[in-house]
């Protein structure tokens, strides 16, 4: 079937792909979004007539929907009788599940599922989705796959594929026989400046692929045309006090290096533990040394999450929370914390957890109000009604940042109004990548006008005012929204969380916390929570299930309590040093 250059027709069982490239399967439609039907024809044009080069590249913003168009070119290629099968290569076992979902949905073919470096690829006879690290064990089934049959291999989130690194190497030798490649992207340039297989980069690090073999769509763009959510970035200011013996005091901010006095100069990697993002990421609590601190810096954080997920609540009933925690240890604390503030305790998500992914599910189809993960939930995974997003992780890359934000910005819908938020600490490192964030987005969406949106019915779309108990169209009945107030220091009375100065005694709040100096130290050594590159954060993840797993089955208390603290990203960085 000849490419026409006013609009593919695509063919499914006799019924054929309107000049808008509406996928019809039965009496479904799904309806392409305009950049999709653009990515469409200049793919097949560029795969089919020019046939210059067999990779074509998708560099579109997370969110924006390359899933579908993926799936759309696939199907064409099949109606064209080009391809005989599709392999797709995704970083987890829950985009892995997402993508055979949607690939069933686009083309109604049936997609296997392979997480594992023991399945058995030759065998099956479908469409298959593995993870990038069952395709390192599987190297040879996939080519001989290749060599046998015409097929299309979809490079999910490319950067994990490195040249130099065991999934770019394992991933290039498996499908070098492959007749067309797809890749897709949303951050297009890795941090650590290291190339991935197949593209040619310049020397600023950037992919350097021929303009028409290449479609691209900022997050800039997906705001304008509605297929993100605009973002507002929350920089979370605080100063640690670390008191020390004889009531001297340090003092640690995210603009200022933090200056030792001389006893405590020559103690070696102790500048290093007593960095502001470390302290960031060190969980805080009360005298009792059990109860979180819902006063600490943490506590601040999730008390102005959880005061704009009400507020998000007023547009979209459903709407969600995130967090990205450092290390197994700070989730845990951050579940009890959210708990303790929130009234609702979180959904936790790691690499311990027994069924992650169903748990992922579970939270995506109910009204639950937090999601909180260590590594799991920070790219791919599509859970559109997320909104906030808390970010402590523990690898400070532009990517993992890009790729984080990714996870709230997905929009719920043509109705939805609603903007995405992310609290972070205020240091340079995050605030760097959110203003060439914010760059993107055109001027009317850098603003943030969600204070002044009015409060939204779910049952009968109303706009009713802000503080309205019910719905005066229909008689809905909203629900009553926790009141959140913090405590004066100077006189004890409580003030609503907005106040910036109390509104008995004047006081202005500031944000102030007091470490002891044990307490500033106590992970210096094993949660680091710094500057993790991401060969590193890619081995770990390939290695890091099967390694936590046998140290559980070891019964060594001391390995199980080790590797509980020990940030799952910093596994790759720990056997380097053990090789050593």
């Amino acid at each position: 079937m000849p490419f026409s250059r006013g609009g593919p027709t695509v063919l499914r069982n006799g019924q054929a792909l309107c000049k808008e490239c509406n996928l019809k399967k039965g009496s479904t439609v799904i309806n392409l979004r305009p950049w999709q039907k653009e990515v469409l024809i200049k793919s097949l044009n560029w795969l089919l007539e020019k046939r210059e080069d067999r990779h074509f590249l998708i560099n579109a913003a997370p969110g924006a929907g390359k899933t579908i168009a993926a799936c759309a070119i696939a199907q064409a290629l099949f109606d064209r009788d080009e391809i005989d099968r599709v392999i797709v290569i995704a970083p987890r076992r829950e985009v892995v599940n997402q993508w055979a979902k949607d690939f069933q949905q686009v083309t109604g073919r049936f997609m296997a599922r392979v997480t594992g470096s023991d399945g058995e690829v030759d065998q099956l006879g479908t469409d298959i989705c593995a993870t990038w690290a069952a395709c390192q064990g599987l190297q040879d089934a996939f080519q001989a796959l290749c060599r046998a049959q015409r097929t299309l291999v979809i490079c999910d989130e490319h950067h994990h594929a490195a040249v130099e690194a065991a999934w770019g190497s394992s991933a290039n030798g498996a499908f070098t026989q492959a007749k067309f490649v797809l890749v897709l992207t949303g951050t297009p340039i890795r941090s650590d400046g290291a190339e991935s297989i197949w593209l040619a980069y310049d020397n600023a690090g950037a992919i350097q692929h021929p303009e028409e073999g290449t479609y691209t769509l900022t997050y800039g763009d997906a705001v304008d045309l509605g297929f993100c959510r605009p973002t507002t970035f929350h920089r979370h200011e605080g100063k640690f006090r670390i008191d020390l013996d004889h009531g001297e005091s340090i003092f640690v901010t995210g603009k200022d290096d933090t200056a030792l006095p001389k006893s405590l100069s020559r103690i070696e990697g102790l500048q290093r533990a007593l960095r502001f993002y470390h302290l960031a990421c060190t969980p805080q609590f009360d005298p009792d040394r059990v109860t979180p601190s819902v006063s600490g810096f943490q506590g601040t954080m999730v008390e102005w999450g959880c005061n704009k997920l009400d507020q998000l609540r007023d547009r979209m009933p459903n709407a969600g929370g995130l967090v990205i925690c450092s290390s197994i240890e700070m989730a845990e604390y951050m579940v009890n914390l959210i708990e303790l503030i929130d009234g609702e305790r979180p959904t936790l998500v790691h690499s311990l957890v027994a069924n992650p992914e169903s748990k992922i599910a579970a939270f995506r189809n109910t009204d639950k109000r937090w999601l909180v993960s260590v590594a799991m939930v920070s790219e791919g995974v599509d859970i559109k009604r997320l909104r906030v997003l808390i970010y402590l992780p523990n690898a400070l890359t532009e990517l993992a940042f890009r790729q984080a934000v990714g996870r709230v910005v997905r929009s719920a819908g043509s109705e939805d109004d609603t903007r995405a938020y992310v609290v972070m600490p205020s240091m340079d490192t995050f605030e760097r990548y959110a203003r060439k964030v914010e760059m993107e987005m055109s001027p009317a969406h850098r603003r943030d006008k969600q204070d002044v949106l009015t409060k939204k019915c779910p049952v009968c779309d109303f706009e009713c005012q802000p503080k309205d108990s019910e719905c005066s169209s229909c008689g809905h009945e909203f629900p009553e929204r926790k009141e959140r107030f913090k405590s004066c220091d100077s006189c004890g009375a409580l003030n609503p969380l907005h106040e910036k100065k109390c509104q008995s005694c004047g006081q202005e709040f500031g944000y102030s916390f007091s470490l002891t100096l044990e307490e500033a130290i106590r992970n210096g050594v094993i949660a680091r929570a710094m500057d993790i590159d991401e060969s590193d954060v890619q081995f770990a993840e390939q290695m890091s299930e099967e390694v936590r797993n046998k140290v559980f089955r070891s019964g060594d208390e001391n390995l199980v309590r080790l590797i509980k603290v020990l940030p799952e990203e910093s596994l790759g960085r720990l056997k380097t040093i053990l090789d050593a």
